[in-house]
């Protein structure tokens, strides 16, 4: 008689943490600390610090959930790729049930958590941007058309807006400059990511951009939306929002980005694309940072 396969508490943990994209999390909570930051006049006191805290863990939960929710939904097509193939629910190690499970779990206790301690805005906003991704995005846009990216990558730029509307109870323009920088950031850098991992996506039957319409159009699209965003990351400026710290880093790095773009129009290899889609996540966490440290420090 054999003996029982048992499953060890921290592999099953390490099966539903993994659900969450705990990388893409980090980021989302990172933006949305960026807004709640922003929205408080010099340094948060403790009533302001316990709400930052008590909103990234909603916002966490509630990101999570929507992720979670993903890898259901794609779980066939996270199967057929390389980069996708590790996940829990693409190897069968999780069940559609207990994946669901978790994602109502978590998405509930996190709306709870931004209800009740928080402000209703807040928990309205992310739970809209939980729609927004997990079936909006996932479920409708990116099987059915190329500008999934472009369309669905409103979600992903609600982070600041989350944090905004947490601290203030209200949408500002700051909060929407913020928006739309990650908004028009987000198809150069997802488009960069999809010129090296073509043929994943065209395995998987996703109408991806360098799919649909082929590797030069898309490479000129980055390199129009490099440009969009450069006057996007100058906007803060402008506002009034900051200062010169901030100007000089985003000018440095949206020229930066612009040059990977300019460089990858020219002349295509898979290596310089996955040196854009790198340079394209230090480019939007520097420019969040600067713009935290301008606002402490001028």
């Amino acid at each position: 008689m054999s003996a029982p396969i048992t499953v060890s508490t921290t592999s099953v943990f390490s099966q539903f943490y993994a659900l969450t994209k705990p990388r893409v999390v980090q980021l989302i909570v990172f933006c949305a600390l960026i807004g709640m930051v922003l929205a408080v006049p010099g340094l948060p006191r403790w009533p302001e610090l316990r709400l930052m805290i008590i909103a990234c863990i909603g916002i966490w939960l509630v990101a999570g959930a929507a992720a979670a929710f993903n890898c259901i939904v794609e779980k066939g097509i996270d199967a057929k790729m390389k980069r996708t193939a590790w996940r829990p629910t693409a190897k069968g190690e999780l069940s559609d049930v207990q994946t669901l499970l978790f994602s109502a779990v978590l998405c509930a206790a996190g709306s709870v958590l931004l209800y009740f301690w928080i402000n209703p805005l807040t928990m309205w906003l992310t739970f809209a941007t939980f729609v927004g991704y997990a079936v909006i995005y996932t479920v409708i846009l990116k099987p059915l058309t190329p500008q999934n990216i472009v369309i669905g990558g409103a979600s992903g730029a609600m982070p600041p807006v989350l944090g905004w509307a947490a601290l203030t109870n209200d949408v500002g323009p700051e909060a929407l400059i913020l928006f739309l920088i990650i908004f028009l950031w987000t198809p150069p850098h997802f488009w960069a990511l999809a010129l090296y991992r073509v043929e994943d996506y065209r395995k998987s039957g996703l109408p991806m951009l360098p799919v649909t319409h082929g590797n030069e159009f898309t490479r000129l699209q980055i390199l129009l939306y490099t440009l969009v965003l450069f006057a996007a990351c100058l906007m803060p400026f402008a506002y009034g929002m900051s200062s010169w710290l901030y100007l000089a880093t985003a000018v440095l790095l949206s020229v930066g980005f612009f040059a990977y773009a300019f460089k990858l129009w020219r002349n295509y290899s898979d290596e310089l694309a996955r040196k854009t889609f790198r340079f394209s996540l230090i480019h939007l966490s520097v420019l969040f940072a600067a713009l935290l440290l301008d606002h402490y420090l001028l």
